[in-house]
């Protein structure tokens, strides 16, 4: 029985040990995949806002250069893991927007047993599922995002430094 646990024990570390590759690959993937669409979105800008508008989005061209943009530099900055949750709830609000509009019927059609497709054949709903768990999991070990944070707790705190901040709490 001693055998099996440590076998098990020495599982778990290598996993533990391992366990910075699932967030690094999904920033990677979901990252590259939206700087293509961003890219593919401004190189196609006209035929962007035609698409926008033919779904009922709102101010079509101010709602394409932002998702256009979001999508460009959202893509990098997760890929580099740079204020990845911030990024990963704008570009899950675009997913939402995405099934709420061209994937729709897919997508509602997706739920039937009679369906030949799952909701995951849908990418607005699988990006949406990768980028909720960036949002909640945050950017894993392997990031900008926590080599920022782990450089401003080593600064020192300063008497005026508020108590929530990591300082001493000056006030009376």
């Amino acid at each position: 029985m001693t055998g099996i646990n440590q076998g098990l024990e020495r599982t778990r570390q290598l996993l533990d040990k391992a366990a910075f590759l699932a967030p690094l690959a999904t920033r990677i993937v979901i990252g590259l995949a939206f700087f293509h669409t961003g890219s593919g979105k401004w190189h196609n800008f006209a035929h962007t806002v035609e698409f926008f508008t033919s779904l009922g989005i709102p101010a079509p061209a101010a709602n394409a250069a932002f998702v256009s943009t979001l999508e460009l530099v959202g893509g990098p900055l997760l890929i580099v893991g740079l204020l990845t949750r911030p990024v990963a709830a704008l570009l899950s609000s675009t997913m939402v927007v995405a099934l709420l509009t061209a994937d729709r019927a897919n997508f509602l059609a997706s739920w039937s047993a009679a369906s030949e497709s799952s909701p995951t054949d849908i990418a607005a709903f699988t990006f949406l599922l990768f980028l909720g768990w960036l949002v909640f999991h945050g950017p894993g070990t392997l990031s900008l995002d926590r080599l920022l944070g782990t450089l401003v707790k080593r600064r020192p705190a300063g008497p005026t430094q508020p108590a929530w901040a990591g300082g001493k709490d000056t006030t009376p």
